[in-house]
């Protein structure tokens, strides 16, 4: 990766250096400089084909500049994947938007997001969740059944990608407003799982809703991590089996926390959260 080549195009493309992400595919992968791009508003991406990465942005609103024996073309993903390139250089990934991932730390308070109360993932439930899912930069994560987006937005302020899938027209829009909130992007599907057409491949998948049948479907993904948290302990087992049945390594916990509030312990509804990891 030429540092100072790559510094003379993001600067002639009229960008800060300062505010871009470097990713160099071919040293990590180009899945992995995909998700950058998912998650991130303005990564340079060298050693990648324009075509083959704009084919990874489906889905996202996302513009590239790309650096070729042409010159340099602005296009939109769709156009990069129609066009036939020569000797393709370095390539800048933009957001419609820009954004900026807002705050520090993970698990934030539950008031922090937009949400119809008992319908969150409350902070502890969240810190565990978020500790099974690994989320970072260069992974995806789908958040099936995703409520208000709370552990979508987290993760999304860890550095990954996001698909949120969730039925509910509402609750799409609470998530919109919840990343936006975090300075975040989070894709949104408005369907069942089983509805929502062919979804990039996760590396991490979160199921807040759903049985069983959920986690199936989940799991046929291929992720390498799936965590289920459910407050229903009829659900609990047939998720563990579904997740054994598919050569996942399971081990879980039920979180119940109690609360400091106005020097009271008042308990938060006990929720059993189960992780599976992919055998090697």
């Amino acid at each position: 990766m030429d540092v100072v080549a790559l510094h003379r195009f993001v600067t002639q493309a009229g960008r800060s250096w300062d505010d871009v992400t470097v990713v160099d595919a071919g040293a990590v992968g180009l899945r992995h400089a995909v998700n950058v791009c998912r998650a991130r508003p303005a990564v340079v991406v060298s050693g990648a084909d324009p075509a083959e990465l704009a084919r990874g942005l489906a889905g996202w609103r996302r513009a590239l500049v790309v650096e070729s024996a042409a010159g340099v073309s602005t296009v939109d993903p769709a156009d990069a994947v129609a066009r036939p390139w020569s000797e393709p250089g370095a390539i800048l990934c933009l957001a419609e938007q820009g954004f900026a991932p807002t705050g520090e730390g993970w698990a934030l308070p539950d008031d922090d997001f937009a949400h119809r109360e008992g319908m969150i993932a409350v902070a502890e439930v969240r810190a565990l969740v978020l500790a099974r899912l690994a989320p970072r930069p260069g992974v995806l994560v789908w958040d099936v059944g995703a409520g208000p987006g709370a552990i979508g937005v987290e993760c999304a302020r860890l550095g990954a990608a996001v698909v949120a899938v969730e039925r509910d027209p509402v609750q799409c829009v609470r998530i919109i407003a919840n990343a936006s909130a975090h300075g975040v992007d989070v894709r949104v599907v408005e369907a069942e799982l089983g509805e929502a057409g062919e979804l990039p491949r996760p590396d991490a998948v979160f199921v807040g809703g759903g049985g069983a049948d959920v986690v199936r479907r989940c799991v046929r993904s291929g992720a390498r991590r799936v965590v289920v948290a459910t407050p229903d302990l009829d659900r609990v087992l047939p998720a563990r089996d579904a997740l054994l049945e598919a050569g996942y390594e399971v081990e879980g916990s039920q979180v119940a926390a109690a609360r400091l509030t106005g020097g009271t312990l008042l308990a938060t509804n006990p929720v059993t959260v189960l992780w599976g990891v992919k055998k090697a």
